[in-house]
């Protein structure tokens, strides 16, 4: 019996599976795993996981004593939560999880820095090595500048809400671990603004990851790609032999489910051929080719907003899920 799409991706190419959800990463059995705030945001909400969160908050709750307030536990705990879905996950995987910093911190080098090198210590402290966490950061030229001296500092980093050329060239510049260009998302911008339907090799999402692949390969660099935000599973039979590809678990169940031929579309050697322009970016040059970018700046922003949106929504849940527990609490005797 032939093998199935998912077995054979496997056989040329890093399975990542994009999710917060525990359940969904054991059935699927990943190598690598990598969450964001909507996903963490999602998987909080869930009943399955609600010891986690309830765990994380009484941890909250010894840290700063009985008297804090519901907001300071929920505000102490917010940052504890995705490093405990995290060592979590890790549980399962073989791999790395990728964590992401507050996307409010998106144009912040020195907040990014700060908070990046909080998440390996909290990790540390859970024992976990920081050669399994890849921390996420947006694909701003502050977060690059960041994610540049962290990766000298020894710690990974997985460089996000990716969209153009300019922000790929300057990620390899700074040798970070790994770049996440967005794909169903670069789709969506397109289909938006010109009102067309793309298929196949002619999705703009798909030739953007493909353009970057070849680019890195023909210049030796060391980052790799991994696609990222898919809409469907043709999306990824046409970037079979990328590095790595995060796949949601719907998607990744899909691939399982079909026996078809998948052949390799990115190859490093046949990249190592091609005539390929090298790009010397500085920040005059990113800032100059983000702005004539207009899916890039776009697509951007609106990743930024989300995530920041997602993670405001996180906090106000746990703050909801506080002020339940206290309600619920014995009141100590003597007490009206």
């Amino acid at each position: 019996m032939s093998k199935n799409l998912l077995e054979q991706l496997r056989g040329m190419t890093t399975v990542v599976a994009d999710t917060g959800d525990i359940d969904a990463i054991e059935k699927v059995k990943p190598q690598d795993a990598t969450t964001n705030p909507s996903l963490i945001t999602a998987a909080a909400q869930m009943p399955q996981y609600a010891p986690i969160v309830d765990g994380v908050l009484a941890d909250a709750k010894k840290r700063l004593g009985e008297d804090a307030s519901d907001q300071a536990v929920a505000k102490d705990a917010f940052k504890h939560l995705a490093i405990a879905f995290g060592k979590k996950i890790l549980t399962i995987i073989p791999g790395r999880v990728s964590t992401e910093v507050d996307a409010r911190l998106s144009y912040d080098t020195e907040g990014t820095l700060k908070q990046a090198r909080e998440i390996i210590r909290l990790y540390a402290e859970q024992g976990v090595s920081k050669e399994r966490i890849l921390i996420k950061i947006a694909s701003t030229w502050e977060g690059i500048r960041a994610a540049e001296e962290l990766e000298k500092e020894g710690i990974h980093c997985n460089l996000t809400l990716l969209f153009g050329i300019h922000q790929a060239v300057a990620c390899g510049d700074a040798k970070v671990t790994l770049v996440s260009p967005f794909v169903g998302r670069i789709l969506d911008w397109y289909k938006k603004n010109t009102g067309k339907d793309y298929q196949g090799a002619d999705d703009p999402g798909v030739q953007s990851v493909t353009t970057i692949y070849n680019y890195f390969k023909h210049f030796g660099y060391k980052t790799q790609v991994m696609g990222a935000s898919f809409r469907n599973t043709g999306e990824i039979r046409e970037l079979a032999g990328c590095d790595l590809l995060t796949i949601s678990p719907t998607l990744l169940h899909e691939l399982e489910a079909t026996q078809e031929d998948l052949p390799r579309k990115l190859d490093p050697e046949k990249a190592k051929s091609m005539n390929i322009e090298k790009l010397n970016i500085d920040k005059a040059t990113f800032d100059k080719m983000h702005a004539a970018d207009h899916m890039a700046n776009d697509k951007l922003k609106e990743g930024i907003e989300g995530f920041s949106k997602a993670l405001e929504s996180l906090e106000q849940l746990l703050a909801k899920r506080v002020a339940e527990i206290s309600a619920k609490e014995p009141k100590p005797v003597g007490t009206r």
